[in-house]
């Protein structure tokens, strides 16, 4: 799941953020000193969960999650101050945790969102009546059913190369095919799908597969040895701790 943490102590932020790293099915997304910084990221790109502070100046995090709505994120509460733990699940918090609060403790919440977010995501892939198709297989599976020119096509997910944004719609482009697969779908919904097959949004208007990249220059990336995409400032973090995990060298 992509996750963000907001907490403007840099040291609890640090500590946090090493937390998160400890948790296998947590991708550290960023993390952010002020929900204002904060919502920059969640407008800018896909984030399934955060991990928020309460008392923050500016705004604080019990404001901060009321005001992103029904679009919010999974969010899990962190504060010193054990009175907010009502407030906390009237906004339908995951869980709440009490400062100081150990990996283990961090690990057992974030157990507890993944609980919610597969069944969030097992309500959206079940088959509608009269047999329709969401658009998404099962995320174990390794392919993808879309609507398209009034029929359903399916896709290998391991064979996408890489998904552009167009107006409305989205070009999926696919090994050994022309032409794209044109989709009327958003770009975060196939992000969620994707990110857990390994693909990385790194642009606005791009998602990659990342086995399909086989060079990284700059602010560029180049797909199967011909396609060049850009990375933009917005992911340009995330793709780079993912470099990071993967560089070997000096």
């Amino acid at each position: 799941m992509r996750t963000i943490a907001i907490d403007d102590e840099p040291l609890a932020l640090r500590q946090i953020g090493n937390y998160i790293g400890k948790v296998p099915f947590l991708e550290l997304v960023a993390t952010c000193g002020s929900a204002v910084e904060a919502r920059t990221i969640i407008q800018s790109q896909s984030v399934d969960l955060i991990f928020c502070d309460i008392n923050m100046p500016d705004l604080n995090g019990m404001d901060f999650v009321k005001s992103l709505g029904d679009e919010a994120p999974m969010v899990i509460f962190t504060t010193a101050y054990s009175e907010y733990a009502v407030e906390g699940f009237k906004v339908n918090a995951v869980d709440y945790l009490l400062k100081p609060f150990s990996a283990d403790d961090l690990r057992k919440s974030a157990e507890r969102a993944r609980e919610k977010y597969d069944l969030i995501h097992r309500a959206e892939l079940a088959p509608q009546p009269g047999g329709a198709v969401t658009g998404a297989a099962e995320p174990q599976d390794d392919e993808l059913f879309f609507k398209t020119d009034y029929k359903i096509i399916r896709v290998d997910i391991p064979k996408i190369r890489y998904v552009e944004a167009w107006s409305e719609y989205i070009r999926i482009y696919v090994e050994g095919q022309k032409s794209p697969v044109v989709v009327l779908l958003s770009m975060k919904k196939l992000d969620e799908r994707l990110a857990s097959s390994g693909f990385m949004r790194i642009h606005r208007s791009y998602i990659v597969n990342l086995k399909r990249i086989t060079e990284v220059d700059k602010n560029v990336v180049v797909i199967d040895d011909l396609m060049q995409l850009p990375v933009s400032e917005s992911y340009r973090e995330a793709f780079q701790n993912y470099l990071d995990r993967k560089f070997l060298g000096k």
